[in-house]
């Protein structure tokens, strides 16, 4: 097999810049370029630990077309690194599609050796259940429910788990999603905004509750935010 080159998948900090292994910042220094969902964010964090990299974007729109270009760096034996804008990339984030399809080009050609190396970190879903003080043997993630088409569908599916559901949802559309969870009876949801930044706050209750607070607050309704659906 000939040896060839590495793509690493980084996971960097959802809001604390020190929330980054020591690992993803050697990997950041040592690898030849790295590929970003947005190469001005990721600069950021670049600059915050003086790393000078060659960077190439790589977002949703242009996975797939950016996925040859690196299957050809990786052939000339390149260390690609890709990040997301925060948090481990392919968790409601771009990715995973550039990562099946560098994984299905290594199948195909048996003789390429490249390899695929996860550098594991921050992630909002696992740092939110962290501090919901619930049981958390299983789980349901679901990451953006679709706006239009199959949202119905999917907060039936919700509603009816017996396990936490988790969701990511938008400040465009958060008070939306109470109003459909009270519609669909749900007792108690915990959600978290801001994780890790300065504003990081976390409010749990009835839905009743947690609407009542953020119509009552409206300056808080800004930021990321998970939601966890009790059973």
């Amino acid at each position: 097999m000939t040896n060839t080159g590495t793509l690493s998948i980084v996971a960097t900090p959802i809001g604390n810049l020190e929330d980054i292994t020591l690992r993803a910042l050697r990997t950041l220094k040592e690898c030849d370029v790295i590929y970003a969902e947005d190469t001005r964010i990721i600069s950021k964090l670049l600059a915050r630990y003086q790393i000078k990299k060659p960077l190439q974007r790589l977002d949703a729109a242009t996975e797939m077309q950016k996925a040859d270009e690196i299957i050809a760096r990786l052939e000339a034996g390149e260390h690609v690194a890709y990040v997301s804008d925060a948090g481990t990339p392919g968790i409601s984030d771009p990715g995973a599609r550039m990562v099946r399809a560098v994984r299905e080009h290594s199948h195909i050609l048996k003789n390429v050796g490249i390899t695929i190396e996860a550098i594991p970190g921050p992630s909002a879903l696992t740092t939110a259940l962290s501090i919901a003080g619930l049981d958390t043997t299983g789980f349901t993630f679901l990451g953006f429910l679709p706006h239009k088409k199959g949202r119905q569908t999917a907060l039936k599916k919700l509603a009816s788990s017996d396990i936490p559901v988790v969701l990511y949802e938008s400040p465009h559309r958060i008070i939306k999603l109470l109003d459909e969870l009270e519609a669909l009876r749900i007792s108690s949801v915990t959600i978290a905004r801001e994780l890790t930044k300065i504003h990081e706050e976390v409010t749990s209750g009835t839905v009743g509750d947690v609407q009542a607070y953020f119509k009552a607050h409206p300056d808080h309704v800004r930021g990321e935010f998970v939601v966890i659906i009790e059973p």
